[in-house]
């Protein structure tokens, strides 16, 4: 199985992350969080991203941010989503070799099928998890429960994703880690996480060595 982290890796939204979350501080007039600090935070859930940049509201502020945040995000987002270039082709070409699909994500649940409607994707992943179902990123929860429902073994699943947390995550869960480089955190960061390759583009993915193995 090929599993996918969504924003930085699959889709490219992470400008959309960055500008909810400035204009979400920004309608609460408290400090607006650097772009670096909110691309730091992508991959999280959103209540612990909150949390991160906004240590100092106490938990009925940081819940009206949050709030805040999923609109400034659905005014942004009225457009159909971007994919990365070779993204899709990728997807497929994974497909046709016979591989099951399937999404771990910092995302909310309405989130994600709103993103997936909008792509014309809404069954295409065999499986997907989201952080409001389940434990955040980098616990691997997400990931235990994705091979529970599949009924394949850990070792049998790559984990691909542009922060450190996926890879984290994927060390956790006993599944192979592969990142990309194009998202938000450095190669340094995601190579703490010995991941099996660091990928510059998606489709670099189809010729990694691990793929043969698992089919």
């Amino acid at each position: 199985m090929i599993i996918f982290d969504w924003d930085g890796t699959l889709c490219d939204s992470v400008e959309h992350i960055v500008d909810a979350m400035q204009a979400a501080a920004a309608e609460f007039r408290v400090a607006i969080p650097a772009a670096s600090s909110v691309r730091d935070i992508v991959g999280l859930g959103l209540p612990q991203a909150v949390a991160r940049l906004f240590p100092g509201l106490g938990e009925s502020g940081r819940e009206a941010l949050a709030a805040a945040y999923s609109h400034h995000y659905r005014t942004l987002d009225r457009e159909p989503p971007r994919l990365f270039g070779g993204a899709m082709e990728t997807l497929h070409a994974l497909r046709e070799r016979g591989f099951p699909l399937a999404i771990a994500t910092g995302k909310s649940r309405r989130g994600l099928d709103r993103v997936l409607e909008g792509l014309g994707m809404s069954d295409f992943f065999d499986f997907t998890r989201c952080a409001d179902e389940t434990r955040s990123k980098p616990h691997p929860l997400m990931l235990e429960q994705i091979m529970a429902q599949s009924g394949l073994p850990a070792e049998s699943a790559v984990m691909v994703g542009d922060s450190e947390y996926d890879l984290a995550m994927a060390r956790a869960g006993g599944v192979h880690p592969v990142g990309v480089s194009y998202g938000v955190h450095s190669r340094e960061r995601l190579s703490v996480h010995r991941p099996l390759a660091i990928l510059d583009r998606l489709p670099e993915l189809l010729d990694l060595e691990v793929l043969s193995r698992l089919q």
